[in-house]
């Protein structure tokens, strides 16, 4: 019979089922220390974790205040974090006062979108134009031919509605989106690590990490999609707690007050509409609205979230079978997810699909009623037979992209900061461009796209430190996180003969960023050690988040195109690959 909290399994000289330990609990002579928790409800949803009385009194911090700083750090500390690095990306954005890299696609193409509802043809001399004229300049009326979905465009072409057809104008939405990943972030942490310290910790190194900062203040469409990915897998996050708690409301309840598991309750109880998991959908189709790599993250994240809504009927007592409800419920989930993403992304061509199909509206608008004629799909209507080719050439163009360009990297260095690219250079004269005057030889103004490299290679150690947490000690956050890592990271290794660049990697700097915060709480230490622990531990990962930041304010003047000498540009050229 199976055993429940009301009834539990007397077979003799056996535990009950729920009582045996886990096969991580026998893992105790390899390092495993954690400490089994009987309450259902404390394990499907854990308390945050509250300051320790003692550092308050150390302070000499009265009750009353320390309660209430508690109770506001949640949003105060995300939020402090949150201006600060908003303050730095929006420091001189407008600098440099140029088309920078690929703005010269993104910036055009936006400003055209939002004006027309699909790209133009521009003058290949128009740049320096645009930036002569303030923006005054005539939109062509020849459809281009792009290879980008148009949502990240919008997004940037917001900011040039707002304040203009000039640099400030196009990098004001990437700006405004980079700052917010980081209020994201913050918060985000905070829930996965119960800590509003640990939460605001990677806020703060994602602030400080050079290539979110140098992305946050260019108009491409990376940040934009690094934005999308990290706020659906925020939604998911807070979709994971809800069913969690709803499912524990449901367990009974025993006369000592503690939560017992049901394996009936565990099976038979559904979840709800989930509104958050819906949300997510949507946001993951703005994000295969902006890049078609999205497609793999959403993979990843749907099976994510089916492995949670497993493991949390298994913590509520459900048995090796899975229960007609999980299943019927997971495939609606899935469908849901994919149908809503897909008719997100159908409705972010709506500019297109409107525009004129006499040959003077979007590229390939009018291809069905011309050069596709006849075949087998003519039932389908025609905007949909000419998104559709216009899909498969924009797919083939993808694929086929093996054109050599200077700062293409192989995804293999991307950790490393092997590869980073150049979006402008200069080399002013002294007296001239911010050069100072006594330079004595020309100075050198970049935009480097580089992470801060200090960050990036403690991030190496922590991916590690992270796959043992989720392989050995099963530990859902460490597997969230490289879920994140490795849904941005390592699908690019399936294109490594084609044409691709380092600063892709800014989609799962988050993550990255998280699995860092989270090695940095190890080395710290749990709560329960030893003071001598905590302090030592303290102290080393205190150094450690103080190198970084010092990384980051070493590598400012290549982040934000400051004019230095020549040879304080040389000595931060610390590998060969760098310049």
């Amino acid at each position: 019979m199976t055993s429940t909290a009301s009834s539990p399994d007397t077979r003799q000289g056996q535990a009950p089922e729920d009582q045996r330990p886990s096969w991580q609990q026998r893992l105790r002579r390899f390092g495993y220390t954690a400490e089994p928790r009987s309450d259902v409800r404390e394990r499907l949803v854990p308390p945050y974790v509250r300051p320790s009385p003692r550092m308050w009194q150390i302070l000499g911090v009265p009750g009353t205040l320390a309660e209430r700083i508690a109770r506001w750090s949640g949003w105060g500390g995300p939020l402090l974090v949150t201006l600060m690095a908003g303050v730095m990306r929006f420091w001189h954005l407008g600098s440099p006062n140029a088309v920078i890299f690929d703005e010269t696609y993104y910036a055009k193409d936006s400003w055209a979108l939002v004006h027309r509802g699909f790209e133009v043809n521009w003058d290949k001399n128009v740049n320096d134009l645009i930036i002569h004229s303030h923006g005054h300049v005539t939109l062509p009326a020849d459809a281009a031919y792009v290879v980008h979905p148009p949502v990240g465009k919008y997004v940037i072409g917001l900011g040039e509605l707002m304040f203009g057809f000039n640099p400030f104008g196009w990098r004001f939405m990437t700006a405004l989106l980079g700052t917010l990943s980081v209020l994201m972030l913050c918060r985000i942490g905070r829930r996965i690590f119960r800590s509003t310290f640990l939460g605001c910790l990677a806020g703060a190194l994602m602030a400080v990490d050079g290539l979110h900062y140098v992305m946050s203040r260019t108009s491409l469409l990376d940040g934009v999609l690094m934005f999308f990915v990290l706020a659906a897998f925020g939604c998911l996050v807070i979709d994971r707690d809800r069913a969690r708690e709803r499912l524990a409301a449901a367990l009974p309840v025993d006369t000592d007050g503690r939560v017992r598991p049901d394996a009936h309750v565990a099976a038979t109880t559904w979840l709800g509409l989930r509104p958050w998991r819906w949300a997510a959908a949507v946001l993951l189709g703005l994000a295969i609205g902006t890049k078609w790599n999205a497609l793999y993250i959403l993979a990843c994240f749907i099976v994510m979230t089916v492995l949670w809504d497993v493991g949390a009927r298994k913590v509520a007592g459900a048995r090796h079978r899975l229960s007609t409800v999980f299943l019927v419920e997971s495939v609606v989930s899935w469908a849901v997810m994919c149908w809503v993403a897909v008719g997100v992304y159908l409705v972010s061509w709506t500019g297109w699909i409107l525009s004129p199909t006499n040959g003077s509206g979007g590229y390939f608008r009018n291809w069905a009623a011309t050069d596709g004629k006849g075949g087998h799909w003519t039932f389908l209507p025609d905007w949909l037979r000419s998104l559709w080719h216009y899909e498969h050439e924009v797919y083939e163009f993808h694929v086929n992209l093996h054109s050599p360009h200077t700062y293409m990297s192989n995804p293999w260095s991307w950790l490393v900061d092997g590869r980073p690219v150049s979006f402008f250079y200069e080399s002013p004269s002294p007296g001239s461009a911010g050069c100072p005057a006594d330079a004595g030889q020309k100075c050198a103004r970049e935009v480097l796209a580089i992470g801060t490299p200090l960050l990036w290679w403690v991030a190496c150690f922590a991916i590690v430190y992270i796959l043992w947490r989720w392989l050995m000690r099963r530990d859902w956050r460490a597997g969230a996180i490289a879920c994140g890592i490795a849904a941005g990271y390592l699908p690019w290794f399936l294109y490594q003969e084609r044409t691709i660049f380092f600063f892709y990697a800014v989609v799962f700097v988050p993550f990255l960023c998280l699995a860092v915060a989270m090695l940095l709480g190890a080395i710290i230490g749990p709560p329960g050690s030893s003071d001598t622990r905590r302090v030592a531990g303290a102290t080393g990962a205190g150094v450690l988040v103080l190198l970084i930041a010092w990384n980051f304010i070493y590598f400012w003047p290549l982040y934000t195109g400051t004019a230095i000498p020549i040879d304080d540009w040389r000595s931060r050229m610390w590998i060969d690959t760098w310049v």
